[in-house]
């Protein structure tokens, strides 16, 4: 009886069964949905490239500063020497000039400077210390110290042996100083250039000549050339390897 009545209720269920709507499918699962993919980041704004550094060629020019010699210890020594020596307002003119001049009226021994010389002190302690071997030679040679130097020339804004296109004279840069001769008392004096080959006065412009080379980087006197055959140049002009000119 049962099972009569549950095919009954079976067979009227049926047909609204075939009518009802279908059953919606689930969404699918987030692990099974394609990824979002998101957009990469805008890579950051470039830097500008920095410049090239300016090279020395494109730098501006200007003057050089003037080096300022220390002659502190060098003004010392002319005092210890008994050096009369004047400190005089820088020079310039040009490529000419001295940071430091000195004007030099009297040497060792009281040997007179005539006419006054301007000189740096390097140059000026060099003629003293050379005029100091010089009063030895005359009085051994000539029995007579010398009273005064005779000067041509210190400082003189000029290229070498006066050409004007040659290159700058020591004596542009109060470095170089020509010597004429000296004068003594109770004799006649001495000058360069003047005498007979065998003389005492011959002699002695050889000697002194030849000790200035001890003293001064550059010396010329006569037969070196034909502008230096009445005078000493003397010149403290420095050379590579600390080369000297005697001539």
């Amino acid at each position: 009886m049962a099972h009569r009545l549950f095919l009954a209720v079976l067979l009227l269920a049926g047909p609204a069964l075939a009518q009802a709507p279908p059953v919606p499918l689930p969404p699918p699962r987030p692990d099974t949905a394609p990824p979002v993919t998101e957009p990469a980041p805008a890579p950051p704004p470039a830097e500008p490239a920095p410049l090239p550094p300016e090279r020395p060629a494109d730098l501006p020019a200007g003057p050089a500063a003037p080096v300022i010699p220390d002659d502190t210890a060098c003004l010392r020594r002319l005092e210890r020497l008994g050096v009369k020596a004047e400190p005089l307002p820088p020079l310039s003119d040009g490529l000419c000039g001295a940071q430091k001049p000195l004007r030099i009226t009297e040497l060792p021994d009281g040997l007179q400077v005539t006419p006054a010389a301007t000189l740096t002190c390097p140059a000026a302690e060099a003629l003293a210390r050379w005029s100091t071997e010089v009063r030895v030679l005359a009085e051994r040679g000539l029995g007579r110290a010398p009273r005064i130097v005779r000067i041509a020339t210190s400082y003189e804004c000029r290229g070498q042996n006066h050409d004007p296109d040659a290159k700058l004279s020591e004596h542009a840069f109060a470095n170089g100083v020509d010597v004429m001769g000296f004068t003594f008392e109770g004799r006649e004096p001495v000058t360069i250039g003047a005498g007979a080959a065998g003389t005492p006065e011959f002699a002695f412009q050889a000697a002194v000549r030849a000790k200035a080379c001890t003293f001064f980087r550059t010396v010329l006197g006569p037969g070196s050339d034909a502008a230096h055959g009445n005078h000493l140049h003397l010149d403290e002009r420095e050379r590579p390897a600390g080369h000297r000119l005697c001539q």
